[in-house]
């Protein structure tokens, strides 16, 4: 296998909701490398891409004087808990 000679990269962000009020923060390092496979009666050119974790960190917020759990209702049944 040899380089084709063309590296990508390309920072990625991610936030997914970890508890009520906190969000974890990731970065991530993604990597392109365009690569030739030479086998005896061909050459494969194929592209890797490949994600590396930077950092991670938890962004914590105030904490909510009530919580509602809303999934799984209909409209119908919201309307009921607001009237």
């Amino acid at each position: 296998m040899m380089t084709d000679g063309t590296v990508e990269t390309d920072l990625r962000t991610e936030f997914v909701e970890a508890e009520i009020n906190q969000t974890l923060h990731r970065i991530y390092l993604e990597v392109r490398c365009n690569v030739n496979i030479l086998t005896p009666y061909d050459t494969i050119s194929e592209t890797i891409t490949n994600q590396v974790l930077l950092t991670e960190g938890v962004i914590i917020g105030n904490i909510p004087d009530t919580y509602y759990n809303l999934e799984g209702l209909n409209n119908d049944q919201l309307m009921e808990m607001i009237e």
